[in-house]
């Protein structure tokens, strides 16, 4: 246990959070996404019995998010069509403001096949057992100054 660190972050997380560099990108992933076959080719850590809320919290409390683009936080549209309510994004819109000044406006939402396309060259995917649908969020990675 370390002072100041959730204990949500466990060491094999805390240590591919490090290792990552600007521009890099990590996704917190539900219950329902693919997350090793989009991440063969990367890193995916297993956090079975947390959600993705409570996962993005802990990360956000450590992990700077890229102020060289507009929305360094995308989440996953939903198919048109689909009537499925999301109110686990409000969830996501609380937990960025608390981390980054910008708030709600450095979220951004993509095409749910570009979503899986752009995870695939993620540095680390978060599979988590979150059961709310549409629940993905790629953070970008940016510096820490001082």
């Amino acid at each position: 246990m370390l002072k100041g660190i959730s204990p949500v972050l466990s060491p094999d997380l805390l240590k591919a959070l490090c290792e990552m560099g600007h521009s890099d990108r990590l996704v917190i992933s539900d219950g329902n996404f693919p997350a090793q076959s989009i991440g063969r080719n990367g890193l995916v850590i297993r956090m079975d019995g947390h959600g993705v809320p409570e996962i993005l919290a802990a990360v956000l409390s450590v992990f700077p998010l890229d102020t060289y683009v507009d929305k360094p936080v995308t989440l996953m549209e939903k198919v048109p069509g689909d009537e499925v309510e999301t109110p686990v994004w409000d969830q996501f819109a609380k937990i960025v403001e608390e981390q980054d000044p910008r708030g709600a406006d450095a979220i951004g939402h993509i095409e749910r096949f570009q979503f899986y396309e752009e995870a695939k060259t993620a540095y680390l995917i978060i599979a988590t057992s979150e059961k709310a649908l549409y629940a993905n969020v790629m953070l970008q990675k940016g510096v820490v100054i001082g």
